[in-house]
């Protein structure tokens, strides 16, 4: 029996193999770069922020008015940038990037990577409950098609690079490489594809290999190592599950509310508005501000209490919703981890009151509730256990983690509550239809923000 012919366009697959290998590493490398400068602003706008914070505790009334106006200002000029000069920079970018590689909505100009850059300095360093992974992921996405542009690939290698360059752009925010590949993967094809897996893989690990020259490489959440859970705790850990499940739910619908609610108002307005509540906030505890990154080191360090930390996670919960739905660059990311982190522990102090025989350290259901909250919102949960594995440097929790996340995932589907960024894509695709035809450049004006 002969063997069948070999197909004629074999040979350029073959090719287009190479190629994506070859320009992969290149795209991971700028999105690497542009990642770690992206953190290290973040860091100093913290700082100032924090240095401002100081600066006015003498002043009483004062000086909460100078945080605020100045809070308030940074959030409103960034509002204004992207309303002004690239609509679809606002918000994380992960739902624009979907439609992007689906083809239901156009890739944009590269004058989105200075948008989505400095908005998101402004907006994250004024205290908004925001994620930097939004913005390093679509400006890691933004930055690889063009690189694929240049190189003349055709448009599925051009989509591949996109892609790569969007996880390569998760894992500089998190210090997380194989997340980033992962999330390329389930959240943003959500299919196994060879072509675009070769390239998330490549331009990951040359993202973190660039980072790490300007960056420290430490986990995100450095804890000290859990003990292994006994298997007594595995039916809390579904339970809590289940608890997260829920509240993904109420999370994704708030979240969709606020942003119909505010919809009609300009976004300068709502986001100064917003900033200075923050800022006032920020004034009155500084550590509650930001993307939530010191605080959810502090839930899964065990520190806290019942009294206090459903306050915190009431608080924390609200600014992440009203943050999101003023307009300005930012993801969801870290304040959801952070706020999986107050659930979980607040839940491990609970079971260790009413059965203190169990002997389950509390900080293990911090660890469990920040992938189950994550699984519970997103949908994601491969890339949310791989996750909060990466930044913990710990693995002691991932047999809870599955079980959670089951659950996590279990629950929102059977209710069809939809995933936050199937959502959000929907409503980006929506609003790019209502703005009409017209010019290019006038319909890029009137764009929606994610």
């Amino acid at each position: 029996m002969k063997n069948a012919p070999e197909p004629a366009d074999a040979g350029e697959r073959q090719e287009s193999f190479l190629w994506l290998a070859i320009l992969a590493p290149i795209v991971g490398a700028y999105a690497g770069f542009l990642g770690a400068v992206f953190r290290l602003a973040l860091d100093a706008a913290d700082r100032a922020r924090g240095a401002l914070v100081v600066s006015s505790q003498a002043h009483g009334v004062l000086g909460v008015a100078t945080v605020a106006v100045v809070c308030g200002g940074a959030a409103a000029l960034a509002a204004f940038i992207v309303r002004r000069y690239s609509p679809y920079a606002g918000g994380s970018g992960i739902p624009h990037v979907e439609a992007v590689l689906r083809g239901l909505l156009p890739q944009t100009s590269i004058f989105l990577v200075p948008v989505k850059f400095l908005g998101g300095v402004l907006a994250i360093g004024a205290g908004l409950a925001l994620g930097r992974e939004g913005p390093s992921v679509q400006m890691g996405a933004t930055i690889s098609h063009l690189i694929g542009k240049v190189f003349r690939c055709s448009l599925a290698d051009c989509k591949a690079l996109l892609a790569a360059g969007a996880g390569a752009g998760l894992a500089t925010a998190f210090n997380a490489p194989i997340s980033g590949a992962i999330f390329v993967l389930e959240e943003l094809v959500g299919r196994f594809d060879p072509r675009i897996a070769i390239a998330a893989l490549a331009a990951s690990a040359t993202a973190i290999s660039v980072s790490h020259l300007l960056l420290p490489n430490v986990p995100v959440f450095a804890i000290l190592p859990l003990p292994a859970p006994p298997p007594e705790a595995m039916p809390l850990c579904i339970l809590l599950g289940a608890v997260a499940g829920l509240l993904g739910i109420l999370y994704n619908r708030m979240l969709l509310a606020t942003i119909a609610a505010l919809r009609r108002i300009p976004p300068e307005i709502h986001a100064g508005v917003i900033g200075a509540c923050i800022g006032a906030i920020a004034w009155l505890a500084p550590n509650l501000v930001g993307g939530g990154e010191a605080i959810a080191v502090q839930a899964l360090s065990g520190a806290g209490t019942l009294a206090i930390i459903p306050l915190v996670f009431l608080i924390r919960g609200v600014m992440s919703v009203f943050s999101y739905a003023a307009g300005t660059p930012g993801g969801i990311f870290a304040p959801l981890l952070a706020l999986g982190a107050h659930l979980g522990l607040a839940f491990g102090l609970v079971c260790v009151a009413l059965l203190p025989s169990l002997g389950f350290d509390p900080r293990g259901f911090a660890v469990v509730g920040t992938a189950a909250l994550f699984t519970a919102v997103v949908r994601a949960p491969v890339t949310g256990i791989v996750l909060i594995t990466e930044m913990t440097a710990d693995t002691a929790m991932l047999l809870p983690m599955l079980g959670a996340c089951f659950m996590a995932m279990l629950v929102p589907t059977m209710l069809r509550d939809p995933p936050i960024y199937d959502s959000l894509r929907e409503l980006t695709i929506a609003r790019d239809k209502a703005s009409g035809p017209g010019p290019a450049a006038d319909k890029a004006k009137r764009a929606p923000r994610p």
